[in-house]
């Protein structure tokens, strides 16, 4: 599969995501996150590459105060539009997450479906990454990712995977580079009560995969420490047999 090239990040995103299956389970995860973290509901949030901001604004519906952080326009000035029809306590910035530079202010920081981790163009700038999680935290706060398991992209690549959806069929397609520790992912959506073309499988997304032992190494360095790892909003217990990684640490 040919990469995209190394700043793919920044653009080719639309609001045609909202159709895609895997956003269907937003509240579960939503209220999945809230139990894992034993949340109060007085937490202040911020949700880094935050996307059209489907989890920041389930957030700001159960009373949170949420800050969603993005770099696609499209996708700020949506989140926006609905969080003021729906009048709740949501803001959305424009920004490279990068560059945002909050400390110590927030009592949860999330980076969901990737939030943009692995997406940078080099190891060092992914890194900085995991610095804005640890500055913008309160000592005590909490962090949860959710992210691809770079042992099962070791043991499992090359593959391919398919779901169902409620409107329409995803195909994917990954591989894995040992040497670069990055995957490439490419999909195609099939919709549903439309004549079928034969897909053609668009160049694939590099991201940097990370390991549990990565993270915790990562995370110590930046004062942070590993509380729980799953593989699924399930709560099933973290595996390299699964692709999805979720870790949830706390500053210390």
């Amino acid at each position: 599969m040919k990469a995209k090239s190394s700043d793919w990040y920044k653009q080719g995103w639309s609001l045609d995501i909202k159709n895609q299956s895997w956003v269907e389970d937003t509240e579960n995860q939503v209220e999945f996150i809230i139990k894992t973290l034993e949340l109060t509901g007085d937490e202040r949030i911020l949700d880094l590459a935050c996307g059209y901001g489907r989890h920041s604004l389930a957030f700001a519906k159960r009373g949170y105060d949420v800050t969603g952080v993005d770099i696609t326009k499209v996708y700020v000035d949506d989140a926006r539009e609905n969080a003021i029809e729906q009048k709740i306590n949501a803001k959305f910035i424009c920004a490279d997450i990068r560059d945002i530079n909050f400390e110590n202010e927030f009592g949860v920081v999330l980076n969901l479906a990737d939030g943009a981790i692995g997406y940078l163009e080099t190891d060092e700038e992914n890194l900085k990454i995991f610095d804005v999680i640890s500055r913008s935290l309160k000592v005590g706060g909490k962090h949860f990712m959710d992210i691809c398991n770079a042992e099962h992209a070791a043991h499992y690549f090359p593959r391919t995977n398919w779901e169902i959806g409620e409107n329409a069929l995803a195909l994917a397609q990954f591989e894995w580079n040992c040497e670069t520790r990055r995957m490439l992912f490419s999909g195609y959506d099939i919709p549903y009560e439309e004549p079928v073309k034969k897909p053609e499988i668009p160049a694939g997304d590099p991201t940097r995969l990370y390991s549990i032992d990565e993270l915790h190494q990562i995370l110590q360095e930046r004062n942070m420490r590993i509380m729980k790892t799953f593989s699924n909003y399930n709560g099933t217990e973290a595996s390299l047999k699964y692709l999805q990684l979720m870790v949830c640490s706390e500053k210390m």
